[in-house]
């Protein structure tokens, strides 16, 4: 009986043991990054948020410049910092590599750059009308012509009866 209670209290003590081991690897070690916009155009500013990342570091990605990451007072082991997304930035999904203290996390499209629009005229990308569109525009016009003259030339004849 006695050899059964020490193996349960060693079996405990074990247990506890490899359930904080873990724990205490990944205390220093960055383990979620979140990038807010998740969608945002080209030359727009970016917040990149890190969990366990107490003492700060840096993040990059193809999409940006290198940018510091502050920890943020009153939030355990979480640093921030804000991007802005270079002008030439390729429309696409991107990756963040954030570095603190040493370790490094890789978030796979951590974010997507859209175009730039074209503000001012509609969003329209196209400075003119298509010949399509001249095509549409002159056929529609020709049918309204015909069909006011054959309307207008029907009523001219009942008048005359």
């Amino acid at each position: 009986m006695r050899n059964s209670r020490a193996l349960a209290v060693s079996a405990a003590a074990v247990a506890a043991l490899g359930f904080a081991a873990p724990a205490a690897v990944a205390w220093d070690s960055p383990s979620n990054i979140v990038a807010l916009p998740g969608v945002i155009a080209r030359g727009g500013q970016m917040t990149i948020t890190v969990d366990g990342c107490r003492d700060g570091g840096t993040a990059t990605s193809n999409a940006f410049p290198s940018t510091t990451l502050s920890p943020v007072h009153g939030a355990n082991e979480t640093s921030k910092g804000t991007a802005t997304i270079n002008s030439n930035a390729n429309p696409g999904t991107y990756d963040i590599t954030v570095n603190c203290s040493g370790r490094t996390l890789t978030r796979p499209a951590a974010f997507t750059v859209i175009g730039g629009v074209r503000g001012g005229i509609g969003g329209s990308s196209t400075a003119g009308a298509t010949p399509t569109d001249v095509a549409i525009g002159g056929g529609l016009v020709t049918a309204a012509v015909v069909g006011g003259g054959l309307f207008w030339m029907r009523r001219r004849s009942e008048k005359r009866i």
